[in-house]
Protein backbone atom coordinates (compact mmCIF):
# COMPACT_ATOMS: atom_id res chain seq x y z
CA UNK A 1 0.00 0.00 0.00
CA UNK A 2 1.43 3.38 -1.03
CA UNK A 3 2.01 6.11 1.55
CA UNK A 4 -0.84 8.18 0.08
CA UNK A 5 -3.25 5.25 0.22
CA UNK A 6 -2.17 4.41 3.76
CA UNK A 7 -2.84 7.97 4.87
CA UNK A 8 -6.18 7.97 3.09
CA UNK A 9 -7.15 4.66 4.70
CA UNK A 10 -6.29 6.07 8.13
CA UNK A 11 -8.31 9.22 7.44
CA UNK A 12 -11.35 7.16 6.46
CA UNK A 13 -11.01 5.12 9.66
CA UNK A 14 -10.99 8.33 11.71
CA UNK A 15 -14.19 9.47 10.02
CA UNK A 16 -15.80 6.08 10.67
CA UNK A 17 -14.78 6.18 14.32
CA UNK A 18 -16.70 9.43 14.78
CA UNK A 19 -19.74 8.24 12.81
CA UNK A 20 -20.14 4.84 14.44
CA UNK A 21 -18.76 5.51 17.92
CA UNK A 22 -20.72 3.39 20.39
CA UNK A 23 -22.55 1.45 17.65
CA UNK A 24 -21.70 -2.28 17.49
CA UNK A 25 -20.66 -3.22 13.95
CA UNK A 26 -20.18 -6.61 12.37
CA UNK A 27 -16.97 -5.47 10.69
CA UNK A 28 -13.97 -3.40 11.76
CA UNK A 29 -13.38 0.21 10.77
CA UNK A 30 -10.32 -0.97 8.84
CA UNK A 31 -12.32 -3.43 6.76
CA UNK A 32 -15.15 -0.96 6.19
CA UNK A 33 -12.62 1.69 5.09
CA UNK A 34 -11.13 -0.80 2.64
CA UNK A 35 -14.60 -1.52 1.21
CA UNK A 36 -15.28 2.18 0.67
CA UNK A 37 -11.92 2.73 -0.99
CA UNK A 38 -12.47 -0.27 -3.24
CA UNK A 39 -15.89 0.98 -4.31
CA UNK A 40 -14.38 4.33 -5.29
CA UNK A 41 -11.64 2.40 -7.20
CA UNK A 42 -8.87 3.93 -5.10
CA UNK A 43 -7.22 0.75 -3.79
CA UNK A 44 -5.10 -0.03 -6.86
CA UNK A 45 -4.72 3.53 -8.10
CA UNK A 46 -0.97 3.94 -8.62
CA UNK A 47 -1.42 7.61 -9.59
CA UNK A 48 -3.19 8.51 -6.34
CA UNK A 49 -2.03 11.87 -5.00
CA UNK A 50 -3.23 13.86 -1.97
CA UNK A 51 -5.53 16.76 -2.88
CA UNK A 52 -4.07 20.24 -2.63
CA UNK A 53 -5.73 22.02 0.32
CA UNK A 54 -7.78 25.19 -0.14
CA UNK A 55 -8.03 24.80 -3.90
CA UNK A 56 -10.77 26.79 -5.63
CA UNK A 57 -12.55 24.62 -8.20
CA UNK A 58 -14.40 27.62 -9.64
CA UNK A 59 -13.92 31.05 -11.14
CA UNK A 60 -15.90 34.14 -12.15
CA UNK A 61 -16.88 32.26 -15.32
CA UNK A 62 -19.00 29.74 -13.43
CA UNK A 63 -22.76 30.15 -13.71
CA UNK A 64 -25.21 27.33 -12.89
CA UNK A 65 -28.62 26.85 -14.50
CA UNK A 66 -31.05 25.05 -12.15
CA UNK A 67 -33.63 22.99 -14.03
CA UNK A 68 -35.69 19.85 -14.11
CA UNK A 69 -34.93 17.44 -16.91
CA UNK A 70 -38.46 17.94 -18.20
CA UNK A 71 -38.81 21.72 -17.74
CA UNK A 72 -38.93 21.86 -21.56
CA UNK A 73 -40.97 19.22 -23.38
CA UNK A 74 -41.76 18.33 -26.98
CA UNK A 75 -43.81 15.78 -28.86
CA UNK A 76 -40.78 15.06 -31.04
CA UNK A 77 -37.74 14.79 -28.75
CA UNK A 78 -37.18 13.55 -25.18
CA UNK A 79 -37.20 16.38 -22.64
CA UNK A 80 -33.49 16.01 -21.85
CA UNK A 81 -32.77 16.44 -25.55
CA UNK A 82 -35.00 19.56 -25.64
CA UNK A 83 -33.12 20.97 -22.66
CA UNK A 84 -29.80 20.29 -24.38
CA UNK A 85 -31.00 22.11 -27.51
CA UNK A 86 -32.13 25.08 -25.43
CA UNK A 87 -28.78 25.26 -23.66
CA UNK A 88 -26.83 25.13 -26.91
CA UNK A 89 -29.10 27.58 -28.74
CA UNK A 90 -29.27 30.26 -26.05
CA UNK A 91 -26.90 29.68 -23.13
CA UNK A 92 -23.68 27.97 -24.22
CA UNK A 93 -21.52 31.10 -24.35
CA UNK A 94 -22.62 32.34 -20.90
CA UNK A 95 -23.76 29.42 -18.72
CA UNK A 96 -21.22 26.65 -18.21
CA UNK A 97 -22.88 24.46 -15.55
CA UNK A 98 -26.26 22.77 -15.15
CA UNK A 99 -27.96 21.55 -12.00
CA UNK A 100 -30.17 18.79 -13.31
CA UNK A 101 -32.78 18.19 -10.61
CA UNK A 102 -33.66 14.51 -9.92
CA UNK A 103 -34.02 12.73 -13.23
CA UNK A 104 -34.60 9.25 -11.82
CA UNK A 105 -37.78 7.15 -11.65
CA UNK A 106 -39.81 8.55 -8.74
CA UNK A 107 -43.18 8.26 -7.04
CA UNK A 108 -43.78 11.79 -5.69
CA UNK A 109 -42.31 15.22 -4.90
CA UNK A 110 -41.28 15.82 -8.53
CA UNK A 111 -38.31 13.50 -8.32
CA UNK A 112 -37.23 13.72 -4.69
CA UNK A 113 -38.87 10.40 -3.85
CA UNK A 114 -36.46 8.20 -5.80
CA UNK A 115 -37.48 4.67 -6.78
CA UNK A 116 -34.24 3.72 -8.54
CA UNK A 117 -30.98 5.69 -8.17
CA UNK A 118 -29.29 3.96 -11.08
CA UNK A 119 -31.80 4.67 -13.85
CA UNK A 120 -32.92 7.71 -15.80
CA UNK A 121 -36.66 8.34 -15.87
CA UNK A 122 -37.71 7.01 -19.29
CA UNK A 123 -40.14 9.91 -19.73
CA UNK A 124 -37.13 12.28 -19.74
CA UNK A 125 -34.58 10.34 -21.75
CA UNK A 126 -31.60 8.12 -21.00
CA UNK A 127 -28.11 8.15 -19.52
CA UNK A 128 -26.86 8.97 -23.01
CA UNK A 129 -28.80 12.25 -22.89
CA UNK A 130 -27.40 13.02 -19.44
CA UNK A 131 -23.85 12.26 -20.56
CA UNK A 132 -24.29 14.43 -23.64
CA UNK A 133 -25.11 17.41 -21.44
CA UNK A 134 -22.19 16.55 -19.15
CA UNK A 135 -19.77 16.64 -22.07
CA UNK A 136 -20.52 20.32 -22.70
CA UNK A 137 -21.61 21.59 -19.27
CA UNK A 138 -20.38 20.94 -15.77
CA UNK A 139 -23.15 18.78 -14.39
CA UNK A 140 -24.64 18.95 -10.89
CA UNK A 141 -27.00 16.20 -9.77
CA UNK A 142 -28.88 15.46 -6.59
CA UNK A 143 -27.77 12.76 -4.23
CA UNK A 144 -31.09 12.25 -2.43
CA UNK A 145 -29.34 10.85 0.60
CA UNK A 146 -31.84 11.22 3.44
CA UNK A 147 -34.73 9.17 2.07
CA UNK A 148 -36.08 7.22 -0.89
CA UNK A 149 -39.45 6.21 -2.26
CA UNK A 150 -41.71 3.85 -0.37
CA UNK A 151 -42.11 2.13 -3.75
CA UNK A 152 -38.40 1.38 -4.09
CA UNK A 153 -37.13 -2.21 -4.15
CA UNK A 154 -35.21 -1.44 -0.97
CA UNK A 155 -38.37 -0.58 0.95
CA UNK A 156 -40.26 -3.51 -0.51
CA UNK A 157 -37.42 -5.71 0.74
CA UNK A 158 -37.67 -4.00 4.13
CA UNK A 159 -41.31 -5.07 4.29
CA UNK A 160 -40.42 -8.62 3.20
CA UNK A 161 -37.41 -8.84 5.52
CA UNK A 162 -35.00 -9.38 2.63
CA UNK A 163 -31.66 -7.89 1.58
CA UNK A 164 -30.78 -5.35 0.35
CA UNK A 165 -33.09 -3.10 2.29
CA UNK A 166 -34.00 -5.16 5.33
CA UNK A 167 -32.06 -2.86 7.68
CA UNK A 168 -31.92 0.27 5.52
CA UNK A 169 -34.65 2.33 7.17
CA UNK A 170 -34.92 4.17 10.47
CA UNK A 171 -37.72 3.15 12.79
CA UNK A 172 -38.96 4.42 16.14
CA UNK A 173 -41.83 3.78 18.52
CA UNK A 174 -44.82 6.09 19.00
CA UNK A 175 -43.96 6.02 22.72
CA UNK A 176 -40.45 7.42 22.10
CA UNK A 177 -39.73 11.00 23.10
CA UNK A 178 -39.91 12.75 19.74
CA UNK A 179 -40.79 16.17 21.14
CA UNK A 180 -37.48 17.77 20.12
CA UNK A 181 -37.52 16.59 16.50
CA UNK A 182 -37.29 19.44 13.98
CA UNK A 183 -39.72 18.99 11.10
CA UNK A 184 -40.05 20.74 7.73
CA UNK A 185 -43.56 19.34 7.21
CA UNK A 186 -46.88 18.95 9.02
CA UNK A 187 -47.50 15.26 8.22
CA UNK A 188 -47.09 12.66 11.00
CA UNK A 189 -43.44 11.75 11.52
CA UNK A 190 -43.94 7.98 11.81
CA UNK A 191 -45.52 5.74 9.20
CA UNK A 192 -47.08 2.54 10.46
CA UNK A 193 -45.90 -0.27 8.18
CA UNK A 194 -46.79 -3.96 8.33
CA UNK A 195 -43.68 -6.06 7.70
CA UNK A 196 -42.84 -9.75 7.85
CA UNK A 197 -41.53 -9.11 11.36
CA UNK A 198 -44.62 -7.27 12.53
CA UNK A 199 -45.72 -3.65 12.65
CA UNK A 200 -42.92 -1.11 12.41
CA UNK A 201 -43.07 2.66 12.55
CA UNK A 202 -40.86 4.08 9.82
CA UNK A 203 -39.38 7.57 10.14
CA UNK A 204 -40.58 9.97 7.43
CA UNK A 205 -39.09 13.45 7.69
CA UNK A 206 -40.90 14.74 4.61
CA UNK A 207 -43.85 12.51 3.64
CA UNK A 208 -45.04 8.96 4.06
CA UNK A 209 -43.90 8.23 0.52
CA UNK A 210 -40.37 9.34 1.47
CA UNK A 211 -38.92 6.85 3.95
CA UNK A 212 -35.76 7.82 5.80
CA UNK A 213 -32.56 5.80 5.68
CA UNK A 214 -30.81 4.52 8.78
CA UNK A 215 -27.15 5.46 8.44
CA UNK A 216 -26.33 3.58 11.63
CA UNK A 217 -26.16 0.64 9.23
CA UNK A 218 -22.82 0.85 7.33
CA UNK A 219 -24.45 -0.91 4.38
CA UNK A 220 -26.40 2.29 3.71
CA UNK A 221 -23.19 4.32 3.59
CA UNK A 222 -21.63 1.68 1.32
CA UNK A 223 -24.60 1.89 -1.00
CA UNK A 224 -24.36 5.65 -1.39
CA UNK A 225 -20.61 5.57 -1.99
CA UNK A 226 -21.33 3.08 -4.77
CA UNK A 227 -23.95 5.48 -6.19
CA UNK A 228 -21.43 8.34 -6.13
CA UNK A 229 -18.94 6.26 -8.09
CA UNK A 230 -21.63 5.41 -10.64
CA UNK A 231 -22.58 9.07 -11.05
CA UNK A 232 -18.94 10.05 -11.54
CA UNK A 233 -18.69 7.47 -14.31
CA UNK A 234 -21.69 9.10 -15.99
CA UNK A 235 -20.22 12.60 -16.02
CA UNK A 236 -21.57 14.15 -12.81
CA UNK A 237 -19.08 16.47 -11.14
CA UNK A 238 -21.12 18.36 -8.52
CA UNK A 239 -23.05 16.42 -5.91
CA UNK A 240 -25.92 18.23 -4.22
CA UNK A 241 -26.62 16.45 -0.93
CA UNK A 242 -30.37 16.87 -0.66
CA UNK A 243 -31.86 17.39 2.83
CA UNK A 244 -28.59 16.18 4.33
CA UNK A 245 -29.13 18.06 7.61
CA UNK A 246 -31.71 15.43 8.62
CA UNK A 247 -29.52 12.42 7.81
CA UNK A 248 -28.60 11.18 11.32
CA UNK A 249 -31.39 10.43 13.77
CA UNK A 250 -31.07 9.87 17.49
CA UNK A 251 -34.09 9.57 19.76
CA UNK A 252 -34.34 12.42 22.25
CA UNK A 253 -32.50 14.93 20.04
CA UNK A 254 -33.68 17.40 17.36
CA UNK A 255 -32.41 14.90 14.73
CA UNK A 256 -30.93 17.69 12.64
CA UNK A 257 -27.33 18.85 12.16
CA UNK A 258 -25.98 15.97 14.24
CA UNK A 259 -22.22 15.55 14.60
CA UNK A 260 -22.44 12.26 12.70
CA UNK A 261 -24.15 14.04 9.79
CA UNK A 262 -21.26 16.48 9.50
CA UNK A 263 -18.79 13.59 9.68
CA UNK A 264 -20.55 11.71 6.87
CA UNK A 265 -20.20 14.80 4.67
CA UNK A 266 -16.51 15.04 5.58
CA UNK A 267 -15.99 11.38 4.75
CA UNK A 268 -17.70 11.74 1.37
CA UNK A 269 -15.53 14.76 0.59
CA UNK A 270 -12.37 12.86 1.53
CA UNK A 271 -13.30 10.03 -0.83
CA UNK A 272 -14.48 12.31 -3.62
CA UNK A 273 -11.48 14.64 -3.70
CA UNK A 274 -9.15 11.65 -4.06
CA UNK A 275 -11.27 9.87 -6.67
CA UNK A 276 -12.11 12.95 -8.75
CA UNK A 277 -10.13 16.06 -7.72
CA UNK A 278 -12.33 18.44 -9.74
CA UNK A 279 -15.58 17.18 -8.19
CA UNK A 280 -17.55 19.16 -5.61
CA UNK A 281 -20.01 18.61 -2.78
CA UNK A 282 -22.73 21.19 -2.12
CA UNK A 283 -25.01 20.80 0.88
CA UNK A 284 -28.70 21.62 0.61
CA UNK A 285 -29.56 22.67 4.16
CA UNK A 286 -32.65 24.88 4.30
CA UNK A 287 -32.10 25.91 7.92
CA UNK A 288 -31.29 29.06 9.91
CA UNK A 289 -28.23 30.91 8.66
CA UNK A 290 -25.84 30.17 11.52
CA UNK A 291 -26.55 26.44 11.32
CA UNK A 292 -26.11 26.49 7.56
CA UNK A 293 -22.62 28.00 7.84
CA UNK A 294 -21.41 25.03 9.89
CA UNK A 295 -21.49 22.83 6.79
CA UNK A 296 -18.28 24.49 5.57
CA UNK A 297 -16.53 22.71 8.43
CA UNK A 298 -12.92 23.85 8.44
CA UNK A 299 -12.77 23.82 4.63
CA UNK A 300 -13.02 20.04 4.93
CA UNK A 301 -16.76 19.51 4.57
CA UNK A 302 -18.94 21.00 1.82
CA UNK A 303 -17.15 22.79 -0.99
CA UNK A 304 -20.19 25.06 -1.26
CA UNK A 305 -23.29 25.77 0.77
CA UNK A 306 -26.57 27.22 -0.41
CA UNK A 307 -26.98 30.86 0.62
CA UNK A 308 -30.53 30.18 1.81
CA UNK A 309 -30.98 33.49 3.61
CA UNK A 310 -30.48 35.49 0.42
CA UNK A 311 -33.88 34.83 -1.27
CA UNK A 312 -36.19 35.99 1.56
CA UNK A 313 -33.94 38.92 2.47
CA UNK A 314 -33.54 40.13 -1.10
CA UNK A 315 -37.22 39.79 -1.96
CA UNK A 316 -38.10 41.59 1.27
CA UNK A 317 -35.66 44.38 0.36
CA UNK A 318 -37.20 44.96 -3.05
CA UNK A 319 -40.85 44.88 -1.98
CA UNK A 320 -40.27 47.17 1.00
CA UNK A 321 -37.68 49.50 -0.57
CA UNK A 322 -35.57 49.14 2.59
CA UNK A 323 -32.27 47.25 2.61
CA UNK A 324 -31.41 47.43 6.31
CA UNK A 325 -32.05 43.73 6.97
CA UNK A 326 -30.17 42.59 3.87
CA UNK A 327 -27.27 44.89 4.72
CA UNK A 328 -27.11 43.72 8.33
CA UNK A 329 -26.98 40.09 7.21
CA UNK A 330 -24.32 40.82 4.59
CA UNK A 331 -22.08 42.40 7.20
CA UNK A 332 -22.41 39.32 9.41
CA UNK A 333 -21.44 36.80 6.74
CA UNK A 334 -17.88 35.48 7.01
CA UNK A 335 -15.82 35.36 3.82
CA UNK A 336 -15.54 31.80 2.58
CA UNK A 337 -12.10 30.27 2.93
CA UNK A 338 -10.32 29.30 -0.27
CA UNK A 339 -11.52 25.84 -1.16
CA UNK A 340 -15.07 26.77 -0.13
CA UNK A 341 -17.65 29.15 -1.52
CA UNK A 342 -21.28 30.20 -1.33
CA UNK A 343 -23.90 29.08 -3.83
CA UNK A 344 -26.11 32.10 -4.42
CA UNK A 345 -29.67 31.87 -5.70
CA UNK A 346 -32.92 33.75 -5.31
CA UNK A 347 -35.34 31.26 -6.88
CA UNK A 348 -35.45 27.49 -7.12
CA UNK A 349 -37.76 24.55 -7.70
CA UNK A 350 -38.78 24.91 -4.05
CA UNK A 351 -40.21 28.06 -2.56
CA UNK A 352 -38.70 31.03 -0.77
CA UNK A 353 -37.59 29.41 2.48
CA UNK A 354 -38.54 31.25 5.66
CA UNK A 355 -36.51 29.30 8.23
CA UNK A 356 -33.27 30.86 6.90
CA UNK A 357 -34.80 34.27 7.70
CA UNK A 358 -35.34 33.36 11.35
CA UNK A 359 -33.46 35.80 13.52
CA UNK A 360 -32.80 38.01 10.49
CA UNK A 361 -36.28 39.37 9.76
CA UNK A 362 -38.61 40.43 12.55
CA UNK A 363 -41.98 38.71 12.97
CA UNK A 364 -43.66 41.84 11.64
CA UNK A 365 -41.44 41.90 8.54
CA UNK A 366 -42.17 38.22 7.91
CA UNK A 367 -45.91 38.78 8.24
CA UNK A 368 -45.76 41.68 5.77
CA UNK A 369 -43.65 39.69 3.33
CA UNK A 370 -46.03 36.73 3.45
CA UNK A 371 -49.08 38.95 2.99
CA UNK A 372 -47.46 40.67 -0.01
CA UNK A 373 -46.59 37.36 -1.66
CA UNK A 374 -50.16 36.13 -1.13
CA UNK A 375 -51.39 39.34 -2.73
CA UNK A 376 -49.31 38.44 -5.80
CA UNK A 377 -50.78 34.92 -6.01
CA UNK A 378 -48.32 33.11 -3.80
CA UNK A 379 -49.04 30.32 -1.34
CA UNK A 380 -47.59 29.47 2.06
CA UNK A 381 -46.43 25.98 3.08
CA UNK A 382 -46.33 25.15 6.78
CA UNK A 383 -44.21 23.04 9.10
CA UNK A 384 -44.81 21.65 12.57
CA UNK A 385 -42.40 23.16 15.10
CA UNK A 386 -40.97 21.37 18.12
CA UNK A 387 -43.73 22.90 20.27
CA UNK A 388 -46.29 21.23 17.95
CA UNK A 389 -47.39 24.54 16.43
CA UNK A 390 -47.74 25.03 12.67
CA UNK A 391 -45.51 27.82 11.39
CA UNK A 392 -44.80 29.19 7.89
CA UNK A 393 -42.00 27.22 6.26
CA UNK A 394 -41.78 28.63 2.74
CA UNK A 395 -43.54 30.86 0.25
CA UNK A 396 -44.48 29.24 -3.06
CA UNK A 397 -44.49 31.67 -5.96
CA UNK A 398 -42.60 32.34 -9.18
CA UNK A 399 -39.96 35.03 -8.67
CA UNK A 400 -41.30 37.05 -11.59
CA UNK A 401 -44.67 37.32 -9.84
CA UNK A 402 -43.10 37.80 -6.42
CA UNK A 403 -41.48 41.00 -7.65
CA UNK A 404 -44.33 42.45 -9.71
CA UNK A 405 -45.03 45.03 -7.04
CA UNK A 406 -44.24 46.25 -3.55
CA UNK A 407 -46.01 46.16 -0.21
CA UNK A 408 -48.19 48.92 -1.71
CA UNK A 409 -49.42 46.55 -4.43
CA UNK A 410 -48.71 45.67 -8.06
CA UNK A 411 -47.15 48.36 -10.25
CA UNK A 412 -45.50 48.84 -13.65
CA UNK A 413 -41.94 48.29 -12.42
CA UNK A 414 -42.00 44.51 -12.18
CA UNK A 415 -39.44 43.92 -14.92
CA UNK A 416 -36.74 46.33 -13.64
CA UNK A 417 -37.35 45.13 -10.06
CA UNK A 418 -36.92 41.52 -11.18
CA UNK A 419 -33.72 42.34 -13.06
CA UNK A 420 -32.42 44.35 -10.11
CA UNK A 421 -32.70 41.28 -7.92
CA UNK A 422 -30.47 39.39 -10.30
CA UNK A 423 -27.87 42.09 -10.78
CA UNK A 424 -27.50 42.17 -6.99
CA UNK A 425 -27.15 38.39 -6.83
CA UNK A 426 -24.81 38.11 -9.82
CA UNK A 427 -22.19 40.32 -8.18
CA UNK A 428 -22.12 38.70 -4.75
CA UNK A 429 -19.33 36.58 -3.36
CA UNK A 430 -20.04 33.03 -4.48
CA UNK A 431 -21.27 31.12 -7.54
CA UNK A 432 -24.60 32.29 -9.01
CA UNK A 433 -27.34 29.74 -9.63
CA UNK A 434 -30.32 30.69 -11.80
CA UNK A 435 -33.57 28.77 -11.89
CA UNK A 436 -34.69 28.20 -15.47
CA UNK A 437 -38.04 29.86 -14.80
CA UNK A 438 -36.26 33.01 -13.65
CA UNK A 439 -34.09 32.94 -16.75
CA UNK A 440 -37.28 32.76 -18.83
CA UNK A 441 -39.48 35.07 -16.74
CA UNK A 442 -42.06 32.33 -16.17
CA UNK A 443 -45.22 33.29 -14.25
CA UNK A 444 -47.20 31.38 -11.63
CA UNK A 445 -48.55 28.12 -13.06
CA UNK A 446 -52.02 27.84 -11.56
CA UNK A 447 -53.07 24.99 -13.86
CA UNK A 448 -50.20 22.79 -12.74
CA UNK A 449 -50.93 23.78 -9.14
CA UNK A 450 -54.57 22.74 -9.46
CA UNK A 451 -53.75 19.46 -11.21
CA UNK A 452 -51.10 18.42 -8.70
CA UNK A 453 -52.56 19.80 -5.48
CA UNK A 454 -49.04 20.66 -4.30
CA UNK A 455 -48.07 24.24 -3.52
CA UNK A 456 -44.60 23.95 -5.05
CA UNK A 457 -46.10 23.11 -8.45
CA UNK A 458 -46.91 26.80 -8.88
CA UNK A 459 -43.24 27.39 -9.76
CA UNK A 460 -42.55 24.19 -11.71
CA UNK A 461 -44.00 25.04 -15.10
CA UNK A 462 -43.27 22.78 -18.06
CA UNK A 463 -42.69 24.65 -21.29
CA UNK A 464 -43.56 23.19 -24.67
CA UNK A 465 -40.40 23.57 -26.74
CA UNK A 466 -42.21 24.96 -29.76
CA UNK A 467 -44.17 27.50 -27.67
CA UNK A 468 -41.06 28.61 -25.83
CA UNK A 469 -39.14 29.02 -29.08
CA UNK A 470 -41.83 31.32 -30.48
CA UNK A 471 -41.67 33.48 -27.36
CA UNK A 472 -37.89 33.69 -27.45
CA UNK A 473 -37.90 34.69 -31.12
CA UNK A 474 -40.38 37.52 -30.49
CA UNK A 475 -38.62 40.66 -29.26
CA UNK A 476 -41.89 41.95 -27.78
CA UNK A 477 -42.29 38.91 -25.56
CA UNK A 478 -41.36 39.44 -21.88
CA UNK A 479 -39.72 36.00 -21.94
CA UNK A 480 -37.42 37.14 -24.76
CA UNK A 481 -36.68 40.38 -22.93
CA UNK A 482 -35.86 38.67 -19.64
CA UNK A 483 -33.63 36.04 -21.23
CA UNK A 484 -31.78 38.58 -23.38
CA UNK A 485 -31.03 40.92 -20.50
CA UNK A 486 -30.09 38.14 -18.11
CA UNK A 487 -27.64 36.68 -20.60
CA UNK A 488 -26.22 40.15 -21.29
CA UNK A 489 -25.63 40.75 -17.60
CA UNK A 490 -24.05 37.35 -17.17
CA UNK A 491 -21.78 37.83 -20.17
CA UNK A 492 -20.47 40.98 -18.44
CA UNK A 493 -20.16 39.27 -15.09
CA UNK A 494 -18.13 36.32 -16.31
CA UNK A 495 -15.40 38.62 -17.66
CA UNK A 496 -14.69 40.37 -14.33
CA UNK A 497 -11.95 39.01 -12.04
CA UNK A 498 -13.48 40.99 -9.17
CA UNK A 499 -16.52 38.70 -9.44
CA UNK A 500 -14.45 35.60 -8.65
CA UNK A 501 -16.44 33.66 -6.02
CA UNK A 502 -13.64 34.20 -3.49
CA UNK A 503 -12.80 37.80 -4.34
CA UNK A 504 -12.93 40.29 -1.45
CA UNK A 505 -16.34 41.69 -0.54
CA UNK A 506 -17.27 44.58 1.74
CA UNK A 507 -20.74 46.01 2.41
CA UNK A 508 -21.17 49.72 1.68
CA UNK A 509 -23.13 52.14 3.88
CA UNK A 510 -25.36 54.16 1.58
CA UNK A 511 -28.51 54.47 3.66
CA UNK A 512 -31.54 52.22 3.40
CA UNK A 513 -32.65 52.99 -0.17
CA UNK A 514 -29.38 52.28 -1.96
CA UNK A 515 -27.82 48.87 -1.46
CA UNK A 516 -24.17 48.45 -2.28
CA UNK A 517 -21.07 46.35 -1.84
CA UNK A 518 -17.49 46.44 -3.07
CA UNK A 519 -15.65 43.57 -4.74
CA UNK A 520 -11.91 43.42 -5.34
CA UNK A 521 -10.16 40.79 -7.46
CA UNK A 522 -7.80 38.35 -5.78
CA UNK A 523 -4.84 40.03 -7.49
CA UNK A 524 -6.22 43.44 -6.34
CA UNK A 525 -6.10 44.87 -9.85
CA UNK A 526 -9.86 45.32 -10.28
CA UNK A 527 -12.42 46.95 -8.02
CA UNK A 528 -16.17 46.94 -8.68
CA UNK A 529 -18.68 48.96 -6.67
CA UNK A 530 -22.07 47.27 -7.04
CA UNK A 531 -24.79 49.79 -6.22
CA UNK A 532 -28.54 49.29 -6.61
CA UNK A 533 -31.52 51.56 -6.13
CA UNK A 534 -33.89 49.17 -4.38
CA UNK A 535 -36.87 51.56 -4.44
CA UNK A 536 -39.59 52.64 -6.87
CA UNK A 537 -38.31 56.24 -6.86
CA UNK A 538 -35.15 57.76 -8.34
CA UNK A 539 -32.30 58.05 -5.84
CA UNK A 540 -29.12 60.13 -5.77
CA UNK A 541 -25.77 58.48 -5.15
CA UNK A 542 -23.07 60.70 -3.68
CA UNK A 543 -19.74 59.75 -5.23
CA UNK A 544 -18.08 60.90 -2.02
CA UNK A 545 -19.75 57.94 -0.30
CA UNK A 546 -18.20 55.55 -2.81
CA UNK A 547 -14.72 57.11 -2.80
CA UNK A 548 -13.61 56.23 -6.34
CA UNK A 549 -9.84 56.53 -6.64
CA UNK A 550 -9.08 59.67 -8.64
CA UNK A 551 -6.09 58.19 -10.46
CA UNK A 552 -8.24 55.51 -12.08
CA UNK A 553 -10.70 55.61 -14.96
CA UNK A 554 -14.12 54.33 -14.02
CA UNK A 555 -16.96 52.87 -16.06
CA UNK A 556 -20.40 51.45 -15.35
CA UNK A 557 -20.07 47.96 -16.79
CA UNK A 558 -23.83 47.55 -17.21
CA UNK A 559 -24.45 50.71 -19.25
CA UNK A 560 -20.87 51.05 -20.61
CA UNK A 561 -20.97 54.72 -19.59
CA UNK A 562 -17.76 56.33 -18.37
CA UNK A 563 -18.00 57.92 -14.94
CA UNK A 564 -16.70 61.46 -14.69
CA UNK A 565 -15.08 62.11 -11.35
CA UNK A 566 -16.04 65.76 -11.71
CA UNK A 567 -19.58 64.71 -10.79
CA UNK A 568 -20.63 64.87 -7.19
CA UNK A 569 -23.81 62.83 -7.61
CA UNK A 570 -25.28 60.21 -9.92
CA UNK A 571 -29.01 59.68 -10.27
CA UNK A 572 -30.17 56.07 -10.29
CA UNK A 573 -33.56 55.26 -11.81
CA UNK A 574 -35.94 52.99 -9.89
CA UNK A 575 -34.29 49.56 -9.51
CA UNK A 576 -31.24 50.56 -11.55
CA UNK A 577 -27.95 48.87 -10.71
CA UNK A 578 -24.48 50.15 -11.52
CA UNK A 579 -21.32 48.06 -11.57
CA UNK A 580 -18.69 50.79 -11.24
CA UNK A 581 -15.35 49.32 -12.24
CA UNK A 582 -11.89 50.72 -12.74
CA UNK A 583 -10.53 50.02 -16.20
CA UNK A 584 -8.05 47.16 -16.09
CA UNK A 585 -5.46 46.07 -18.61
CA UNK A 586 -6.29 42.67 -19.97
CA UNK A 587 -3.54 40.28 -21.08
Amino acid sequence: MSDVLTQLHEAICRHLNVIYDGIPLSTSYEELAHQLLAQMRLVNNAALTPPAPHTNLWSEQDVVLITYGDSIESNVHPPLSCLHHFLNDYCKDVINSVHLLPFFPYSSDDGFSVIDYSSVNESMGSWEHVEAIAQRYRLMADLVINHCSARSVWFENFIRGEHPGKDYFFTAEPTDDLSKVVRPRTSPLLRETITRDGVKHVWCTFSHDQVDFDFRNPDVLNTFVDIIRYYLDNGIRIFRLDAVAFLWKEIGTPCINQQQTHEVVKLLRTLLEHAQPDAMIITETNIPNRENLTYFGNANEAHAIYNFSLPPLLVNTLVTGDCRYLKSWMMSMPPAQHGTTYFNFIASHDGIGLRPAEGLLSDKELETLIATMQLFGGLVSMRTSSDNVQRPYEINISLFDALKGTIKGEDQLGMPRFLCAHTIMFGLEGIPGIYIHSLLGTRNDYERLENSGHNRAINRHRWQFETLTKHLQNSDSPHHQVLSEMLRLLSIRTQQPAFHPNATQFTLHLGTQLFGYWRQSIDRKQSIFCISNITDKSQLLSLADVNLIGTEEWVDLISSHAISLSLTQIELAPYQTMWLSNKIQRP
